[in-house]
């Protein structure tokens, strides 16, 4: 019998956004999108000419598939990964691995930890966070997923004392979505310190460190390397390096040589590696443009500055001020247009009904991208919460 053969209402907030978004529009309803972190328009002119010229190329190495490795662009883990990390490594410190971004790889994370055959317990950074991590444990039938509490009391940064006994892995993100707080030196040597001496793998997902506000932001890849009994692996992608273009899945992992051994006997099982002239794109925008990099990145820096300036005169409540990536994070008010909001949800959706107004709601929280043109739209987004009155008792 046809059917679905999935249990019922298993959408996440980001598809439950972006059905709510479409029935929006489709009603007539003008939007105003904040909503999907997902940037804009085409990637930098030198990503775009480079890989241009890799598709047109003779060479079959361009044209092969690309497993583990690279052969159309030789070494592009290392290449790439140390455009991310201050320190350097030493020989035999870490191993590498080019992979197709970081989203498609999440569930094979918990699979390289051994949840193919036996039970693992998963710490997840996803109470509020990117559900992805917790989604995949739940299609994993020996994978066991917790969600670590983030708040602004603890600056969206996680305590050893929150770790539940039993863990074998957590999968963490930073800088954070949504709230953009940050992994400094300091917090990373305390879960580095514990993760090793209790045996938890320990991977970050570090998408937005290349959108990083000041150098207080680190890597995991920067500390985890002083512990030499840690397990740990680090993912990092070009979606964000090159401006906009988030079709580009290439990204690129680093850690220790067992935990990314494991990862790369997954994944050459399941996975035929990324498009090479893709990465001949994103190698030619790091290494001969990354003044364009740095000025896609004031661009989201200054659009978090104005939009932050527009919702606090009309009364929101920022959790925390962002320090890394396009995101902002507002504590949901406890009235609006005229009412008593019930819950994170119900005040954005009617933002949506009654304004066009579009974020994500991660209880409490709401949160309002930066992606597109907050300077063109700042007059009708001062309208939106003008119109919505918002309050806090």
């Amino acid at each position: 019998m046809r059917g679905s053969r999935l249990p019922a209402g298993g959408e996440n907030v980001l598809q439950t956004i972006r059905g709510k978004r479409a029935a929006a529009e489709a009603s007539g309803i003008k939007l105003l999108d904040l909503s999907i972190g997902e940037p804009k328009g085409a990637a930098l002119l030198s990503a775009r000419q480079a890989a241009a010229a890799a598709v047109m190329s003779e060479d079959e190495a361009m044209h092969t598939y690309q497993y583990n490795a690279s052969p159309g662009v030789p070494n592009f883990a290392q290449r790439f990964i140390q455009v991310h990390v201050k320190r350097d490594f030493q020989e035999g410190d870490v191993d590498y691995l080019a992979m197709p971004g970081i989203k498609p790889m999440l569930g094979l994370v918990p699979l390289a930890c051994g949840c193919g055959n036996q039970p693992l317990t998963v710490a997840t950074t996803t109470d509020p966070g990117y559900p992805i991590p917790a989604d995949w444990c739940g299609y994993h039938p020996y994978a066991t997923n917790y969600a670590l509490s983030l708040n602004p009391g603890n600056e969206f940064r996680f305590a050893p004392d929150q770790i539940k006994d039993g863990t074998g892995l957590i999968m963490m993100n930073y800088p954070h979505n949504p709230s953009g707080q940050v992994a400094t030196e300091g917090w990373l040597r305390q879960i580095c310190q514990y993760c090793s001496d209790h045996d938890v793998r320990l991977f970050n997902d570090a998408a937005y460190i290349i959108l990083s506000h000041g150098p207080e932001s680190l890597c995991l890849s920067d500390i985890a390397p002083d512990y030499p009994d840690l397990s740990w692996t680090e993912a990092f992608t070009a979606a964000k390096l090159i401006g906009n273009g988030t079709g580009w899945h290439v990204g690129a992992m680093v850690g220790s040589s067992d935990f990314v051994g494991d990862f790369k006997e997954v994944k050459g099982k399941t996975d035929t590696g990324f498009v090479a002239p893709m990465a001949a794109g994103v190698v030619a925008a790091f290494e001969t443009d990354m003044e364009s990099i740095y000025l896609v990145k004031e661009m989201y820096r200054s659009r978090l500055g104005l939009l932050a300036k527009i919702l606090t005169g009309r009364g929101m409540r920022l959790a925390l001020e962002p320090a890394a990536g396009f995101f902002t994070l507002w504590l949901a008010p406890d009235h609006a247009f005229g009412q008593k909001v019930e819950s994170a949800e119900h005040f954005n959706f009617m933002m949506i009904e009654e304004t066009g107004m579009v974020g994500v709601h991660f209880p409490p929280y709401v949160r309002y991208a930066v992606c597109a043109d907050v300077a063109a739209m700042s007059d009708e987004i001062d309208a939106a919460f003008e119109k919505a009155q918002v309050s806090y008792d």
